[in-house]
């Protein structure tokens, strides 16, 4: 069974649901986005695109938009927090210099990918928030918060970390918190700051930083250890001060850059098994649904991205959906379960305390200055793959 006049529904106008949204609607399906927010806002900050998500852009013909609406990124600059001292510079342009990294705005993409789905034919529905998914009948049944119910032939989840589909299909299952809360925020920002992601590394905690919108902006994602719990939302107001105080000891450039925040958010960071059914009777997760990932990778945008092609890929290979959707996540789930593993080996790494600190910071000093290279090729199996295998979608 091909994708030509199938009827599916996509939960979720996010990244992944968009995509996924633009690439069935493509390959010539009928495709109804359900999103449960009034209007596709700008919400969020700043989110990086490396190679293997911008392919998927590239084979949707999107190149050229994401160039227009991110900033492409030379390098990613490792420092001491409290002396602002370079440790590392991982140059991006020597492991794939045909391959653009990008730093874009999250409500740019979701825009950029919400134009390219409408032009595709797909149907956009706001307010549709769904309580439940029952999964037992031959098609998926979608109970909604007001009680109304509706069907849907095929039934794609792209609704995030707490997924109704995901449950459905695995059951409840509790997050851990990781003692780790982060920050976000967007402040003013110079159109002559260098094109670099620039991690500041302390005890317990670490900033990133890099422009976005042309330089206009600069995003900052802080993140702390602590004891203390912290909601997992986007949406929690903190006070300023506080992470100002969490920061206090950092350098002269990260409290510049703290001084101007007017807004923040925090929320905190929770591990989460990546899911033992991505698939079940006429459904399908992916994106967050499936492998929610701590954002010490950058790769949450970027695996959703990768869901969305194979997930197409396989609807439309001509064969029962059961036999598509198992390829879809055993052609999936591997990799993704190695990028979480890989985000989680991060955060320990930017927290070192002394003497491992200072000790693990002249290693990559030294082996930076002996091999140039070698620090960011250990992810060419990262970076370096296509799931479009070159194919186009336009």
């Amino acid at each position: 069974m091909t994708l030509r006049h199938r009827k599916i529904t996509v939960l979720g106008a996010g990244i992944g649901g968009l995509a996924a949204a633009c690439i069935l609607a493509r390959r010539g399906a009928n495709v109804t986005v359900l999103e449960q927010a009034d209007a596709i806002r700008e919400v969020g900050a700043g989110l990086q695109v490396s190679p293997n998500g911008a392919a998927v852009l590239r084979a949707l013909g999107l190149e050229e938009a994401l160039a227009a609406r991110s900033v492409r990124a030379e390098a990613v600059q490792l420092c001491d927090g409290y002396s602002g001292a370079a440790v590392l510079r991982l140059d991006l342009a020597r492991l794939r210099p045909d391959q653009g990294y990008h730093f874009v705005h999250r409500a740019d993409l979701i825009d950029l990918l919400l134009t390219a789905a409408r032009d595709a034919g797909v149907e956009l529905q706001l307010l549709q928030k769904i309580k439940s998914v029952d999964l037992s009948g031959p098609l998926p049944l979608l109970l909604t918060q007001q009680g109304a119910s509706r069907e849907a032939d095929l039934l794609i989840g792209a609704d995030g970390l707490h997924s109704v589909l995901r449950q459905a299909l695995n059951g409840t299952v509790a997050p851990f918190f990781t003692h780790q809360v982060a920050w976000r925020a967007l402040v003013p920002a110079s159109a002559e700051d260098p094109p670099v992601a620039e991690v500041h590394m302390g005890r317990g905690r670490h900033l990133v930083s890099y422009p976005l919108r042309g330089g206009q902006l600069r995003n900052i994602v802080a993140v702390e250890e602590r004891r203390r719990w912290a909601e997992e939302s986007w949406s929690l107001r903190d006070d300023p001060m506080e992470l100002r105080l969490a920061f206090e000891g950092f350098g002269p450039r990260v409290q510049g850059w703290l001084d101007q925040v007017q807004d923040v958010w925090l929320w905190g960071l929770f591990r989460h098994p990546v899911a033992k059914r991505w698939h079940g009777q006429g459904a399908a997760i992916l994106g967050d649904a499936a492998h929610p990932t701590l954002p010490f990778l950058a790769q949450g945008a970027n695996m959703a991205l990768e869901d969305a092609w194979v997930l197409g890929t396989e609807l439309d290979r001509g064969v029962p959906d059961d036999q598509a959707l198992a390829a879809y996540q055993a052609a999936r789930a591997g990799r993704c379960a190695r990028i979480v593993a890989a985000a989680n080996s991060n955060a320990r790494a930017y927290h070192l305390n002394s003497p491992l600190r200072e000790l693990a910071h002249l290693a990559l000093r030294v082996g930076g200055k002996l091999a140039p290279g070698l620090p960011l090729g250990r992810f060419d199996w990262l970076y370096g793959a296509d799931v479009t295998e070159g194919q186009r979608l336009t």
